[in-house]
């Protein structure tokens, strides 16, 4: 079957297998490898991406049912050469150890930035409840979210001449 949908901003059509994961699409049809592929059964969230805006686990999500619809993967989020100031923060508090769990991590704590530009650590960990990184004990990833929130705030801030 054919499946059109909008990746990053592109506009995509392939032919697949009506079976096809959302995942394994974008890894191997696409070649955005960004999005990691772990267990399977949407208990780890290593997959996360966006499917018109929300998080969701794309091991779980079937190509087909993306058709028509905009999906945003960890790639998209540095625009123009700058870093998202979520992919920032972890590079500032250390908030990844091996990087397998990094780019769905990273995708809901944007999600939640966009949603909430202040959570407290409690929302933070809330949001990233879906996901396990094996590596830390999440405490620098809601450090590294905290962070990009705090880095936000003074830039909007610095925008409108306001104290954060």
């Amino acid at each position: 079957m054919q499946v059109s949908m909008t990746v990053n901003g592109q506009e995509v059509t392939r032919e697949i297998e009506g079976r096809l994961l959302l995942v394994h699409f974008l890894r191997d049809d696409l070649g955005l490898t960004g999005t990691h592929w772990g267990c399977d059964t949407s208990n780890c969230g290593t997959c996360v991406v966006w499917l018109d805006g929300e998080p969701v686990k794309s091991c779980t999500v079937l190509a087909a049912m993306a058709g028509g619809h905009e999906v945003r993967t960890v790639e998209d989020l540095e625009q123009d050469g700058e870093l998202d100031p979520v992919q920032r923060g972890f590079m500032e508090c250390h908030g990844l150890q091996c990087g397998f769990c990094t780019p769905g991590m990273m995708m809901t704590a944007r999600a939640l930035l966009d949603r909430n530009p202040d959570p407290s650590e409690g929302e933070i960990r809330e949001a990233i409840s879906g996901q396990i990184c094996r590596c830390t004990g999440y405490a620098t990833i809601v450090r590294s979210v905290r962070w990009a929130a705090a880095h936000e705030a003074g830039s909007r801030a610095a925008a409108t001449g306001t104290t954060p």
